[in-house]
């Protein structure tokens, strides 16, 4: 899924059901994302926060805020991009991911490069 998010910047995410660390048995879903960030502006900027809303099909809400991304903050000229991979653990198994990237150019204008929601499922639970 491709998003193009605010000021150029533009967003890639796949995502994976990690079947061998999950255990259904135990309501325990495990996703891997990878997302690739790219700068498709005329302005270099700085990755400095994310802020992420993961919610389950149950309705429980987490929500995880921080640093950068994988203990990095990406700085990315125009025509570059940034590729990480993480994940998440719900009880059930489908849910919902979104949220936003603080970036801040190199002039010091700072915007949030806003996610729309994206489908976290397993196999087969959608027809």
């Amino acid at each position: 899924m491709t998003i193009e998010l605010s000021d150029g910047i533009q967003v890639d995410i796949d995502t994976i059901y990690v079947e061998s660390e999950s255990s259904p048995d135990e309501d325990r879903y495990v996703f891997a994302y990878t997302v690739t960030i790219r700068n498709e502006g005329e302005v270099p900027a700085r990755l400095t926060n994310r802020h992420w809303k993961i919610v389950d099909a149950n309705g429980k809400v987490q929500d995880v805020r921080g640093e950068g991304v994988v203990g990095e903050k990406p700085h990315l000229k125009p025509g570059e991009g940034f590729q990480y991979t993480s994940g998440t653990m719900l009880e059930t198994p489908m849910g919902t991911m979104g949220g936003s990237y603080l970036m801040v150019t190199d002039d010091g204008k700072e915007f949030d490069a806003n996610i729309p929601d994206f489908l976290l499922t397993t196999p087969r639970i959608l027809h």
